[in-house]
């Protein structure tokens, strides 16, 4: 597992500054939540913490080492990215495009080992696609196409992992299922989350942005307080306990309209 140190930190999209000044830190092992309206900047700090695009100002530290300095090769082997609406070349099979997760421990022009298509063919298994090796990408659902993207950064084997928006095109059982298998990887995860509810149970803290800023990094319950929610998102957060366990959930409802 890794941590990971955001010092100072502006994110661009072209030449309009997205997030300014943003400063956090994340232990080794953790599950971080990035939440905030649309346009807040979420996919642009994913893809800076990823090493895809530089940051204005500041620095990104995994293990003390400065991400962007890393070669190509050491960054692929540090940090794996499901982005959002990713789409695989479509005449790949899935498991073609989870081999490529493997490509940064091959030597030059090597091939997969047995080894290789065992550990292809569980990670499809994970994400509940046994069997689906030699289907062809174009003619996977969103969904099935999402999960092998999730298959491709599990062979990846790296320490940190990030997904940007993880559940779309899921029905909501592979998205419980999903949120629920990130606990189990061993790895240090940072993930966007447009559902509030969602973030609030599998995340062990939540980092807001709004209006260019980060808030604070944080607990769901002080992350997310009703306060915060209003301002932010424009509607009414409240906790409830959960009839049957008694854990406190977050229940989202329209705010009332103000005269």
């Amino acid at each position: 597992m890794i941590t990971l140190q955001v010092n100072g930190l502006t994110c661009a999209a072209g030449r309009r500054t997205i997030v300014t000044d943003a400063n956090f830190s994340v232990r080794a092992g953790e599950i971080i939540g990035i939440v905030g309206p649309n346009g807040s900047g979420k996919t642009t700090l994913i893809h800076v913490l990823a090493g895809i695009k530089r940051p204005k100002q500041g620095q990104v530290l995994a293990n003390g080492q400065v991400l962007h300095e890393l070669s190509q090769r050491q960054r692929a082997r540090t940090v794996a990215l499901v982005a959002q609406d990713e789409r695989p070349p479509a005449d790949l099979r899935a498991g073609e495009v989870v081999s490529l997760g493997r490509t940064p421990y091959l030597p030059p022009w090597g091939a997969g080992s047995p080894r290789e298509h065992r550990t292809i063919e569980e990670a499809l298994a994970a994400v509940d696609l046994a069997g689906f090796a030699e289907h062809p990408v174009h003619r996977l659902s969103g969904g099935e196409r999402q999960r092998v993207l999730l298959a491709r950064a599990m062979v990846q084997d790296t320490p940190l992992l990030l997904l940007d928006e993880p559940t779309n095109h899921l029905d909501i059982t592979h998205q419980l299922e999903l949120l629920a298998r990130t606990r189990t990887l061993n790895r240090t995860v940072v993930m966007a989350l447009h559902d509030l509810s969602l973030a609030d149970r599998y995340c062990d803290r939540i980092l807001v942005l709004h209006k260019g800023r980060a808030h604070p990094l944080e607990p769901p319950a002080a992350a997310l307080r009703p306060d915060i929610v209003d301002e932010v998102f424009d509607v009414r957060a409240i906790r409830v306990p959960h009839p049957d366990t008694g854990d406190s959930h977050l229940l989202i409802t329209p705010r009332e309209a103000r005269s």
